[in-house]
């Protein structure tokens, strides 16, 4: 199982969100610079993310986008699943699929194996948010934290 571009950019651009959040929308320039992602690409991306309600847009001069909801409320497989479709190592194991691209599914054994590993993978996804990884960035880089001597 592997990510596209679409998958990993569309993370990264909604982590920049957050990471900037505030009162003010943010510019789709500003975040193609930051992530150094062509600024056409991140407008497709866009699109799909405000279509499935993840994202506003605010137009006019001081326009740009937002986070539909709190960053503690969208995981990296709500981001995913918009922008990759289903997260599954197999197509007989997405979720509504009765699996009728393959003749075996009746008998076939490892089609429980590739249910638990897209089970965990979900599970994995579901359960990592925004506000956890702008924190563990936040951590990494010692942004937000004041030492006294």
């Amino acid at each position: 199982m592997r990510l596209s571009t679409k998958g990993r950019y569309g993370v990264r651009a909604m982590f920049d969100l957050a990471l900037h959040s505030g009162e003010e929308p943010i510019a789709l320039k500003s975040v193609a610079q930051r992530e150094q992602i062509s600024e056409k690409y991140l407008e497709h991306l866009f699109a799909s993310l405000k279509k499935a309600g993840l994202i506003h847009s605010v137009r006019g001069a001081q326009g740009g986008y937002r986070l539909a909801r709190p960053a503690e409320e969208i995981t990296l497989g709500d981001i995913l699943r918009v922008l990759e479709g289903p997260v599954a190592p197999t197509d007989c194991v997405v979720k509504g699929s009765t699996g009728e691209k393959c003749e075996r599914v009746a008998e076939c054994v490892m089609r429980h194996i590739w249910c638990r590993l897209s089970d965990e993978v979900n599970d994995i996804l579901d359960n990592i948010t925004l506000a956890e990884i702008v924190e563990e960035q936040r951590r990494l880089t010692g942004e937000g934290y004041m030492y006294y001597i």
